[in-house]
């Protein structure tokens, strides 16, 4: 068994966790957390799920110590989340998004202490198609025009998404370039392509769980690389299957490709 806790307990991806992690059997939940003063707190977290009471109400804390702590929260309540789990040596599963640089460095050095395990996206296709993202770019080379979109439920806060900045990041590190070739949507009466830029497009639309596409394209052809997210399901299962993984691991920054192998 792998004990566990999860932030946004009553949000989108806190219920599935607490449903699928439930189904699985092989998980202990020891604290389900949503933020002070949400209509849920207190309620009981299968309830709140949609799968009947398991015996735990929703808090505001954590009181006990589970193995691994799966956030998806806000950047700013994963900062708080990352120092708890830094002094209590809990492991922590982030899928939290819309994560700055001064985030990161917040996570490589609470790496030194605890296994941590961040990724812009839990599914495990997304992660394939993060490698193989990067090895189209590498193989096609300077001829193809490269363009990113990606589209999400009209809520989402944070454009583009964490997915498509991970997109970009694989395809960058290919070319040896950095973010500054990245540009962010074009309007204008001059915006022709320039050589080695890479388009990043976001779309917000109705309840779009997630779509992402790179296109690479020269004159005469087009590739297009895509992943569709049909329900949030695969994100809580990448997590869950993260959080049983990260817990036999040792300090450090992991991320799904490392539990994948690839």
């Amino acid at each position: 068994m792998t004990s566990i806790a999860m932030t946004g307990a009553a949000g989108r991806m806190g219920t599935r966790l607490v449903a699928l992690a439930k189904a699985a059997g092989d998980f202990e939940i020891l604290a389900a957390i949503e933020r002070v003063g949400h209509p849920a707190h207190a309620r009981d977290a299968g309830e709140v799920a949609g799968v009947g009471a398991i015996g735990l109400p929703i808090m505001s804390d954590l009181r006990i110590t589970p193995q691994v702590l799966i956030d998806f929260s806000s950047p700013e309540s994963m900062r708080a989340w990352l120092k708890i789990c830094r002094e209590k040596k809990i492991a922590m599963v982030i899928g939290t998004t819309g994560l700055n640089e001064a985030d990161h460095k917040l996570i490589d050095e609470a790496a030194r202490d605890i296994a941590v395990l961040q990724a812009p996206n839990m599914s495990l296709g997304v992660n394939l198609m993060f490698k193989v993202a990067e090895q189209l770019a590498k193989t096609l080379g300077d001829d193809y025009d490269i363009e990113i979109v990606e589209g999400h439920h009209r809520f989402k806060k944070d454009a583009p998404s964490g997915t498509a900045m991970g997109l970009a990041d694989a395809i960058l590190k290919a070319k040896g370039r950095s973010r500054d070739s990245l540009r962010y949507g074009r309007h204008g009466d001059d915006v022709v392509r320039k050589p080695g830029e890479i388009g990043m497009h976001s779309l917000r639309i109705g309840d779009e769980v997630g779509r992402h596409t790179a296109y690479f394209a020269a004159l005469g052809e087009r590739l297009e690389l895509t992943h569709v997210a049909t329900n949030r399901d695969t994100f809580a299962h990448g997590a869950l299957k993260a959080a049983r993984w990260l817990a036999q691991q040792k300090p450090g920054r992991y991320s799904i490709a490392n539990m994948l192998g690839i």
